[in-house]
């Protein structure tokens, strides 16, 4: 019998704190009025649940209960008789069954339509065929039932005597097509012909193929059932597949998204046909666009990113990019980044140029609507798609340039961020479009608002404006943008009137700031406190300056040296070199004399005072050496990281084509359908029977050779072998569900009685249900199942005891206590990759920080990072080429993110030991960085554990 065929039993939830009543006062309470028969027969249900045999009641219930005829007492009764013990110790039927027998043909022959549908579901569970022969006549005549309850009850209950004992029916297939035949209610037909696929394939079969045109016109239930079928048929016997593929076709066109669904993943695995592929994938997409709910989204574009894995399939879905597109319409962040990612895997030269146009529309757009949190997030990942794009089709940077440096004066850093790396990456790679990148950078340069993109925006400036035209605009600009000099005067001309003349100046706490390897950084906190004053006249590059930030001052020295060597060079008149020079040098001394003064928020920092002092220098001096340091050198160290940068993402798009080309080997052997046995056609499993394997978290992973990788390594003993009660659990993780599979041992010569399973959970860990309590014979075992819900990635902890009743003895309940099961969280994190910057910014963020000191055997540097990353499932997003070579140091950035979305950090910094020689182990810290609490501490825990290399 198979996992789906398991009958479901009826479990009733028992109040342990009440006494259990004696058997007298339940026969007393069985023969008084309706209201006191249900409560005591209620009570007898969960007595006999709980082990009781309670055989004096029998006799009392078939006379006082049997014949009422109150529906509340019938729905209980059904439960009772399901549970009842129906024979003697020998095995023999009770005489009492006899008189419960005649009492349920009654019920069958009832005229309410309710208890004979409820009688009949009833009958699925008998396991007695005494009992169920006497009333085949009557459960046939259900069939013709006027009500459609009771003839689906009825096609049920058939199903299932045939199945048990199918000499008490045996021409069950036969009645069953013949009803179906005649049938008109929907879900009638649904079970019937659900029982003509398990009892006789072929005359359901049969009956498809007399009315496989009208298939369309069934209803949703139907039509599942008959794809089912068809999958089944088609995966048994490749040969049926032309007979059935039109029908599969038709049934793409239902009106159910699920029947669609199902429809368009049988036809897939039947037909690997361009058309075939084509309209299931038009399908999904159609479902994806309709479909309100998020989830169903998602598992349908992880439907369409599977076909797309297979080699033949990509080049059909490449003709679909622009129906996938659509998809973008729909506001979710997480659907649009899938279906972004699709569509950028799926791009070609022929399509490339219609993407580029939607995508340009799409950013358009996120510029017009009101700002929604995830407005930003899309547009950020809108500029990556067009970047990558341009990256891989150079012809189309033209057409994306234009559109995306308008973003540059965003009032979104991050977005903004991302068109800068991308205008840097351009203007290195695309000699061609460096004219109009420099002119569209002018255009934007005075209406910029973030000062990090400022700094940017300067650098490709000075970098790459090579006409003494473009070199007088730059100037132009960054005057205007720096407005009136000097500064320090016309600031204090500005506020004569409005400050008094002597300035506070306070010093506040000293700010902390994160740098690129996560280490800490300090800045000085000198400020002077003044009055504020309306700032919306300042110039943007003045207000940086006033505002204390004087990064962008030596950033802007750097600028203005590289333009005026490189106008010095383009320029032979010695008059207009030096007037040049000088301005700049002006501008430099100005900040200068800003940085020394008290009117910024927060003074010049040093190593600014010593970058601009430089420049001033270098202006002064003109030196060949330094002339070939600014201009040349700069720019061939970005060429050397983009150069770095491709070939790493060619590497990876290397290994991702290898890994999806299927190789196939000279001396592999060529399967002929013809001449293969009917067993070996299905080399592929089952699609239904493992997606419900996978339902219920029974999923077949292939073991691995090691039998330590089975079963048995996740058995944990949960009491002693000499405890009266020995226990043990499997602990199996599906998911967001632990499922605890408990072994419970009587090691003695009582009977328990109500032993139960008593859990508690400790961390983010869920008691789904109660395990009910058993009645354990002498040196008896049974298995508890215990579910256990998972809501976030941390160390839980599941705790408890056994207790039990000794038969006969006066004593109180006697307890057990259980070993703790410890979940691991490494069956919750995966290994994920993200960009540096959005590194750093969540570095910044997470507020949880866990420093772990590193304490291993291991004596390799490159081996201890290999060593955590195995055992922490983490992914290093440091470049192998940064970790190349040997200097005794290393640091490392790694990032992980668990199955609820959780992100983990950590920053490797290790070294070794040069001085204790070279058998020294590694030393160092790894510091680890959540936004949980519970994230931080456990994978905490995990590094501290897993440290030390075991030796095999």
């Amino acid at each position: 019998m198979t996992a789906a065929e398991n009958v479901c039993y009826t479990l009733i939830n028992v109040p342990m704190d009440s006494e259990p009543p004696s058997e007298i006062s339940l026969k007393n309470d069985l023969k008084g009025d309706v209201k006191l028969k249900t409560e005591a027969l209620k009570k007898v249900i969960i007595m006999i649940l709980n082990g009781e045999k309670l055989p004096g009641l029998l006799m009392t219930i078939i006379r006082f209960v049997l014949p009422l005829q109150d529906h509340t007492i019938k729905k209980l009764l059904l439960v009772f008789w399901e549970i009842v013990p129906k024979t003697t110790p020998d095995g023999r039927l009770l005489q009492e069954m006899i008189l419960v027998c005649d009492a349920y043909r009654k019920d069958l022959q009832h005229p309410n339509e309710f208890i004979r549908g409820s009688t009949l579901r009833f009958l699925c569970k008998l396991k007695e065929a005494e009992l169920l022969e006497p009333l085949m006549p009557a459960i046939r005549t259900c069939l013709e039932h006027r009500h459609s309850y009771v003839r689906r009850n009825a096609v049920l209950a058939i199903y299932t005597i045939y199945r048990n004992f199918e000499h008490l029916i045996p021409d069950a297939p036969e009645l069953i097509h013949d009803f179906l035949v005649n049938e008109k209610d929907a879900s009638c037909k649904r079970n019937a012909f659900m029982m003509l696929i398990h009892a006789d394939q072929d005359r359901a079969l049969d009956y498809l193929s007399t009315c496989i045109d009208q298939v369309q016109t069934f209803g949703d239930i139907l039509q599942l059932v008959i794809v089912e079928l068809i999958y089944k048929v088609c995966h048994a016997n490749p040969s049926e597949r032309a007979r059935f593929i039109r029908c599969i076709y038709n049934l793409l066109q239902s009106s159910s998204p699920a029947v669609k669904y199902e429809a368009a993943g049988t036809l897939v695995t039947l037909s690997s046909a361009p058309t075939a592929i084509k309209a299931a994938a038009q399908c999904y997409i159609d479902l994806i666009i309709k479909e309100s709910d998020n989830n169903v989204k998602l598992i349908v574009l992880d439907r369409l990113i599977e076909l797309k894995e297979h080699p033949s399939h990509e080049r059909v879905l490449q003709d679909l990019v622009m129906d996938i597109l659509r998809v973008l319409s729909t506001p979710d962040l997480e659907v649009r980044k899938k279906t972004l990612q699709l569509a950028l895997d799926l791009v070609s030269s022929r399509n490339v140029e219609e993407l580029v146009i939607v995508l340009k529309k799409e950013v358009i757009k996120t510029n017009n609507v009101t700002e929604h949190e995830d407005t930003d997030k899309y547009r950020q990942l809108l500029v990556r798609t067009l970047h990558s794009c341009s990256v891989r089709f150079p012809d189309m940077a033209a057409n994306v340039i234009p559109v995306l440096m308008e973003f540059l004066s965003d009032n979104n850093e991050a977005a903004a961020a991302d068109v800068l790396e991308f205008v840097r990456e351009a203007i290195q790679r695309f000699d061609n479009l460096r004219p109009l990148i420099v002119e569209k950078m002018l255009e934007v340069f005075h209406s910029i608002k973030s000062v990090k993109i400022y700094r940017g925006a300067l650098w490709i400036l000075g970098e790459y404006c090579s006409t003494k035209e473009d070199i007088q605009s730059v100037m132009t600009e960054v005057r205007r943008s720096l407005g009136e000099i000097p500064i320090v005067e016309s600031e204090i001309k500005k506020e004569a009137g409005e400050l008094k003349p002597e300035e506070e100046v306070s010093v506040g706490p000293a700010q902390k700031l994160v740098t690129e390897m996560g280490t800490y950084a300090t800045q000085s906190a000198l400020s002077s406190s003044r009055p504020a004053k309306k700032e919306e006249d300042r110039p943007p590059l003045r207000g940086f300056l006033l505002d204390g930030d004087f990064f962008v001052a030596a950033s802007l020295a750097t600028t203005l040296t590289k333009i005026a060597l490189r106008y010095a060079s383009l320029v032979q008149e010695k008059k207009k070199q030096n007037s040049f020079n000088a301005e700049a040098m002006l501008l430099m001394a100005t900040i200068l004399h800003l940085g020394k003064s008290s009117l910024p928020k927060k003074p010049i920092t040093d190593d600014d005072v010593d970058r601009i002092s430089l420049c001033l220098k270098v202006l002064s001096e003109c030196s060949p050496l330094m002339n070939d340091i600014f201009n040349k050198e700069c720019r061939e160290s970005l060429s050397h990281m983009l150069s770095a940068k491709l070939e790493e993402e060619k590497l990876s798009q290397k290994k991702e084509s290898e890994k999806r080309n299927v190789t196939v080997q000279p001396d592999d052997p060529i399967s002929f359908m013809q001449l293969t046995a009917k067993n070996e056609m299905s080399s592929k499993e089952d699609q239904f029977q493992l997606s419900l394997l996978a339902a219920m978290g029974n999923t077949q992973r292939k073991e691995a050779a090691d039998p330590l990788a089975s079963k048995l390594n996740k058995v944990t003993q949960l009491t002693g072998f000499s405890d009266p009660v020995y226990a043990e659990a499997y602990v199996h993780v599906n998911q967001y569900d632990i499922v605890l599979d408990v072994l419970v041992v009587n090691q003695t010569s009582d009977t328990l009685q109500n032993c139960t399973l008593e859990l508690a959970t400790l961390g983010d860990l869920k008691l789904v249900e109660k395990p009910s309590p058993l009645t354990l014979a002498p040196h008896d075992f049974a298995n508890i199942k215990a579910n256990v819900k998972v809501a976030s990635t941390e160390n839980g902890i599941i705790f408890g005891n056994v207790v039990y009743d000794v038969s006969g003895a006066a004593s109180d309940r006697n307890c057990v206590v259980l070993s703790d099961i410890h979940i691991d969280i490494m069956d919750y994190i995966q290994p994920a990759s993200c960009t540096d910057a959005e590194f750093r910014q969540m570095w910044a963020e997470f507020e949880w920080e866990n420093k772990v000191t590193v304490n291993t055997n291991i004596i390799d540097l490159n081996e201890y990072l290999q060593h955590i990353l195995k055992s922490t499932n983490m992914k290093c997003l440091t470049p192998e080429k940064a970790l190349s070579g040997y200097c005794g140091f290393m640091a490392a950035n790694l990032y992980a993110r668990s199955i609820f979305g959780e992100d983990a950090l950590a920053n490797v910094s290790i070294e070794k030991p040069i001085h204790l020689g070279p058998e020294a182990p590694v030393t160092g810290h790894i510091r680890i960085r959540a936004k949980s609490q519970g994230m931080a501490l456990s994978l905490g825990d995990k590094i501290n554990l897993s440290q030390k290399k075991t030796s095999l």
